[in-house]
C-alpha cells in the first residue's frame, strides 16, 4: 500500500515521503481500517518537526485522526469488518495512508449525517471544543465567547459549539478571507487583528465587560490580549500554541482582575475518563444531526498531495479542515479547493 513516512524531522513539506509499505496487521485489541479520510491536524506538523509531545520512532506515518472502513479485527478487539468508525491512528502506522491500524476501544461510530471528510474532521478539534467550553469553562447560554483562530480548524468548532449552546460569538481572525468564513461559521462579531485593535472591540461590544470565556489555541500575542478584555470572573481556556510562542501568564494580574486560566489536555480524557469521551461524542452525532454543527472542511485533497496540506496547515494559510481521502484521484498540479454544498454556514 502506499503510506506517507518520515526519516527525518523537519518541515512536513520536506521530511514527508510518499512510499510503498507493508499493510499493517492487526494487533490484540486493534483494529484495521481502510482510510476514507484522514483530517489534517497541527500536531501532524508537530510531529514532523519532532515537537510534539508523543515522539513516534523514526519512520513514522503522520496522521492523528481518520475516519475508517473496519477491514480486520484483532485478538480481543471488538468490531465488525464493514463498521464505519472515527479513530485515532496507533502511531507509527498513522492514518496519511490507505490503511492503518487503531486502537478498538477508542474507535467510535461515525456519524450517518456526515460524510466521510466531516466525520474524520469532528473528532479532535470538537472534543477538544466541547471539554474546553462546557467541562473546564462552564460556559453557560448567554455569556459572551471569544474565540481566537474563528475561522481554523480547531478555532470553527469552537464557534460552532457556542453559538450551539447559546453564546454570544466574537471571533479573532487575520485577514479579510478568514473574516468572511467567521462570518459564515455565525460569529457574532469578528475582529480582524491585522487592521483592527481586539481588547478595544471587545471592550466597545461588551459595554466595558470583556469576554466570559476566551478560548484561545494560539498563545502568544493571542494569550496577551485575552488577559487584557477578560471579564471579571472570567475564564480563559489554553488549548494550544499555534503561534509557536507559549506565553507566561503573570498570576498577579489574574488575581487582581480575578479571571481564571484553565488548561485542556483533550488526550488525558481517553485515559482519566474514556466514558467521558464516549458520552461527549453521542452529543455531538446528536448535534450534527440536528444540524447544530457541521465541520467546515474547505479542501478535499488526494493522499498524494499531503505532505503539502499539513505544510499549509502549519503555516495557517489554510480556513476549516484540510481532509486527506485517499481514494480521490491524484492531481499533477495545485488545484482550487474543492468547496461542496452545505459545507460553510
Amino acid at each position: 500500500m502506499q503510506a506517507w513516512r518520515v526519516h527525518e524531522t523537519g518541515e512536513p513539506r520536506a521530511v514527508m515521503r510518499l512510499e510503498e509499505v507493508a499493510e499493517p496487521v492487526a494487533g490484540p485489541g486493534q483494529l484495521l481500517l481502510r482510510v476514507r479520510a484522514a483530517d489534517v491536524n497541527f500536531p501532524d506538523a508537530l510531529l514532523c518537526r519532532g515537537q510534539y509531545q508523543v515522539r513516534p520512532p523514526l519512520p513514522f506515518t503522520p496522521g492523528v485522526e481518520v475516519c475508517g472502513e473496519i477491514l480486520a479485527v484483532g485478538e480481543g478487539a471488538r468490531g465488525r469488518p464493514g463498521d464505519r468508525v472515527i479513530a485515532t491512528p496507533a502511531l507509527p502506522a498513522g492514518g496519511f495512508a490507505e490503511t492503518t491500524v487503531a486502537d478498538a476501544a477508542a474507535a467510535l461510530p461515525a456519524p450517518g449525517a456526515l460524510d466521510d471528510a466531516q466525520a474524520a474532521a469532528l473528532h479532535i478539534g470538537y472534543q477538544t471544543g466541547w471539554f474546553g467550553l462546557h467541562r473546564r469553562a462552564r460556559l453557560r447560554p448567554g455569556e459572551t465567547l471569544l474565540v481566537h483562530a474563528a475561522a481554523g480548524g480547531v478555532g470553527s468548532a469552537a464557534v460552532q459549539l457556542g453559538k450551539a449552546h447559546g453564546a454570544r460569538v466574537i471571533g479573532v481572525v487575520g485577514g479579510a478571507d478568514k473574516a468572511e468564513v467567521a462570518r459564515g461559521l455565525g460569529c457574532d462579531l469578528v475582529v480582524d487583528r491585522r487592521g483592527e485593535d481586539i481588547v478595544a472591540a471587545v471592550k466597545d461590544a461588551t459595554g466595558g465587560r470583556g469576554a466570559d470565556v476566551v478560548y484561545d489555541p494560539v498563545g502568544g500575542d493571542a494569550f496577551a490580549k485575552s488577559v487584557k478584555c477578560v471579564a471579571f470572573e472570567g475564564r480563559i481556556v489554553v488549548v494550544g500554541f499555534a503561534s509557536g510562542v507559549v506565553p507566561q501568564a503573570a498570576l498577579n494580574h489574574a488575581l487582581v482582575k480575578n479571571y481564571a486560566i484553565l488548561g485542556l489536555h483533550w488526550g488525558l480524557y481517553n485515559t482519566h475518563d474514556p466514558a467521558a469521551v464516549r458520552a461527549c461524542h453521542d452529543e455531538l452525532a446528536r448535534l450534527a444531526a440536528q444540524g447544530a454543527i457541521s465541520p467546515l472542511v474547505s479542501e478535499r485533497v488526494p493522499l498524494d498531495a499531503a505532505a503539502d496540506a499539513v505544510q499549509r496547515v502549519a503555516d495557517g494559510t489554510t480556513t476549516g479542515r484540510v481532509v486527506v481521502v485517499p481514494g480521490r484521484p491524484g492531481r499533477t498540479e495545485p488545484t482550487e479547493p474543492v468547496q461542496e454544498e452545505g459545507e460553510r454556514r
